[in-house]
């Protein structure tokens, strides 16, 4: 059955938010699992979400799930790898070029890594891409598709999170874009950037954004 508008963005929103949580969760659990530590990977200040996976799982039922696969492909699941491998990579570089040109930060550099492009991906989290999207094609995505968004209370419940989103995001861009604006000696001018000041300083930003690291303007 096919969806109106708000059914449409309650979906997508649904997929987004389930990609941002499972990312969370993967990076919280790659710290414990391979380095033995735990420090904290989070995008948003409040919520226990990193967006880029969120960006990723959207980029991926669109590429996937709109007929760019044929299901007589003897090669599909080859495909799907190579969609997701090139796919991910794409928002991977993207949201790192963004995150520095806005906030002057990186956080993830794999220019130790082999066959790496300017820090930004690697062959290794590229593979692993590729496979998250065979995962997603084959188990995840057959579930998402025979979910409906008919009950009042999942659509309430949406626009409750997409609120909540929305100002954990603008607080988010906001507080890390004035930590930018502090190391480069630029004053409060108002009472929005004095209150940024006030409740989200360096120390508490360094600690949600663990590793971030600033990067100098002339590399």
């Amino acid at each position: 059955m096919k969806k109106d508008g708000f059914e449409k963005y309650c979906f997508l929103f649904i997929i987004f938010m389930i990609g941002s949580f499972i990312g969370f969760i993967l990076e919280n659990l790659y710290t414990i699992l391979i380095k033995g530590q735990y420090a904290l990977r989070q995008g948003l200040i409040y919520e226990p979400l990193i967006p880029i996976y969120g960006i990723g799982a959207l980029t991926l039922y669109f590429l996937l799930n709109h007929r760019v696969l044929k299901k007589s492909d003897k090669y599909k699941i080859i495909n799907v790898f190579l969609i997701s491998f090139i796919a991910g990579s794409a928002v991977e570089y993207i949201c790192s070029l963004a995150q520095q040109n806005i906030f002057g930060t990186i956080s993830w550099d794999y220019s130790e890594k082999l066959f790496n492009i300017n820090g930004r991906i690697n062959l290794f989290h590229s593979v692993l891409w590729g496979l998250l999207g065979v995962f997603f094609y084959y188990i995840v995505l057959p579930i998402i598709n025979k979910f409906q968004v008919k009950s009042n209370v999942v659509k309430y419940g949406v626009l409750i999170l997409t609120m909540i989103f929305i100002l954990d995001t603008i607080i988010s861009v906001a507080s890390c874009y004035r930590q930018k604006e502090r190391r480069e000696n630029i004053a409060a001018n108002n009472k929005i950037e004095m209150l940024l000041d006030k409740h989200y300083p360096d120390e508490f930003l360094n600690n949600i954004y663990n590793n971030a690291k600033v990067v100098e303007k002339n590399k």
